[in-house]
């Protein structure tokens, strides 16, 4: 079982291996007719004009990504810790399935959802005669991610030994003194591994921001803005584009920068929570 386990490991490193080799070898051949600095600079993508700048769709995706996080972020703690500690154990029963379930709802079907419920709203609200936007995207995105959130930072807030509950109630402290002086901070590295996955789900997410947030190529002005992501961008168009073209290696040049944006916020919480932990013992 030893050599399975071991094999497995090094089975799922080979695979990442082997789609970083192929991003960075089509993304070379990208490269060579496009330069760089254009590329990641540049604010129009227009292959039929051979213009291939990035700008526009990284920052439409940051945009998503952070509107997505400022939303679901502090639901998703805040769910978390009413679970952990304050739920009953008959209500947590029922509300921690429920929010579980929230991830087995297929993308498309959030997506809808955020055709014909959230874009009325937004014109109704926001007074625009149309609800196909950021916003749009950031509100779908949020409600993926709070399963994942949700349930990795609850599992870290009761895995906080009740020892330490029980000496901080022996000092005399409240519940809400302890929660926040001690069961938080020593879930700390949990949490942060809890949004850092919130945030990876809502930078790979296509479908939704596919259907929800207009898909205009035009440099983003705001949250009321239609927005075109990156994954977005890939799965519009690499159905159609001629394969071994400069286009066809522009788009695996974008999903090369998507892949190290995720392996940069996956490798900026390692570091985060690993310093965390030192700090703590």
């Amino acid at each position: 079982m030893q050599l399975a386990f071991q094999a497995s490991g090094f089975f799922c490193i080979a695979v990442l291996g082997g789609i970083l080799l192929m991003l960075l070898w089509n993304s070379i051949a990208f490269f060579t007719d496009v330069p760089l600095f254009f590329f990641l600079s540049g604010t129009v993508w227009q292959p039929e004009n051979q213009q291939y700048g990035i700008l526009s769709l990284l920052v439409s995706t940051l945009l998503v990504t952070i509107g997505a996080m400022a939303m679901a972020i502090p639901i998703g703690i805040g769910t978390a810790l009413y679970l952990a500690e304050y739920a009953l154990p008959v209500l947590r029963n029922w509300l921690k399935p429920a929010v579980e379930m929230l991830a087995a709802i297929p993308s498309v079907v959030i997506g809808f959802i955020g055709i014909v419920v959230i874009n009325p709203a937004i014109m109704a609200i926001a007074k625009t005669s149309n609800g196909l936007n950021a916003l749009n995207g950031s509100v779908l995105l949020a409600t993926m991610a709070l399963p994942t959130i949700i349930t990795v930072a609850e599992d870290a807030i009761r895995a906080v030994p009740q020892a330490f509950r029980e000496a901080s109630y022996g000092l005399g402290a409240s519940k809400w003194a302890t929660l926040q002086k001690i069961v938080v901070p020593a879930a700390y590295p949990g949490m942060i591994a809890a949004i850092m996955l919130g945030i990876g789900r809502a930078i790979g997410e296509t479908m939704t921001v596919l259907m929800a947030t207009g898909n205009a190529i035009a440099f983003p002005k705001g949250m009321l803005s239609s927005v075109r992501t990156i994954t977005a961008n890939i799965a519009i168009e690499m159905g159609e584009v001629p394969f071994f073209s400069t286009h066809y290696y522009g788009l695996f040049a974008t999903a090369l920068v998507l892949f190290i944006i995720s392996f940069a916020v996956n490798f900026a919480a390692e570091k985060v929570t690993a310093h965390i932990r030192k700090f703590q013992i």
